[in-house]
Formats: structure tokens, sequence, C-alpha cells
């Protein structure tokens, strides 16, 4: 059960939810992949039907790796609790979660003590 916000919850189990290289090395290539994605989705009334096609391209991609990644997690991610909380939490892992993880040295810490 999520216990306060969304980013402070995330955060908390963030650390446990990502400690194989191979999910570390997913995430790393397709974290970026979902914000083009998402960026050329936003951009798409402007850059046309080709950006809005990658667009979406990008962001399924990268979420299907990523769910791959993680079911060769020691811990699972917590279930959805529906197609509104699959947006929030797969657009604030990628666009905030993720890039503070890599900044304040945690992914570098779970590389190291990687199984």
């Amino acid at each position: 059960m999520r216990e306060g916000n969304l980013l402070s919850w995330q955060w908390s189990l963030y650390p446990e939810a990502h400690r194989t290289r191979r999910n570390l090395v997913l995430h790393a290539l397709t974290a970026p992949l979902f914000i083009a994605g998402t960026s050329a989705l936003a951009l798409s009334p402007f850059l046309g039907v080709g950006a809005a096609a990658g667009g979406l391209l990008g962001v399924v991609g990268a979420a299907a790796a990523q769910g791959r990644g993680h079911a060769g997690e020691p811990a699972r991610p917590a279930p959805f609790r529906g197609p509104g909380d699959v947006v929030a939490r797969l657009f604030v892992e990628q666009w905030v979660t993720f890039p503070r993880f890599v900044l304040s040295g945690g992914f570098a810490r779970a590389w190291r003590e990687a199984s």
C-alpha cells in the first residue's frame, strides 16, 4: 500500500527494486528513450503525426523493456492501482525518480552491489 505522495513513496522503494545490473542497464538505456518519446508526443501538434508515432513507440518500448528488467529483480514492483496509476508511476519514475537515483549516487552504489 502506498504511504505518502507518489514521489516519496516511489523514492523509498527505488533502491530495493533496482539491484540487478540487467535492470540498471535497461533503465539507463530506456529512460532517455521514454523522455524523448513523451517530449515528441507533447510536441506532436507542432511536429506532426510522425513525431506522435515515434513518441508513442519510444514510450511503449521503454516501458516494455523496463517491465522485463523488473521481472528479473528479487523485489517485485507494487501492483498498479489502475490505468491512471500506470501513467503516473511511469512518468514520475522516468522524469524524476530515475534521474534523481543517478545524480544522488544510487545508480553507482547499486551497480557496485549488483547481483
